[in-house]
């Protein structure tokens, strides 16, 4: 999870996040943002999400349990 939150700062232009951040409470959460989490799960969890399962989620954790889920079952 550790890993994961440094890269959704990255993602989202914030030095950190927390599991419990709401994603609609970030500025850049947007479709820039949306096509990076894409393309990390892509690459990091080797699961593929659509742009609306992404924008589905709608905590920072509930991110993470959705692309974990996807590699479990990817």
């Amino acid at each position: 999870m550790e890993e994961f939150l440094k890269e959704m700062a990255d993602i989202l232009d914030e030095e950190t996040v927390k599991e419990d951040d709401r994603l609609d409470g970030f500025e850049s959460w947007d479709s820039l943002a949306v096509l990076s989490v894409v393309a990390m799960a892509d690459s990091r969890y080797r699961a593929t999400f659509a742009a609306r399962e992404i924008r589905g989620a709608t905590t920072v954790g509930d991110l993470y349990r959705l692309l974990s889920a996807g590699a479990r079952a990817g």
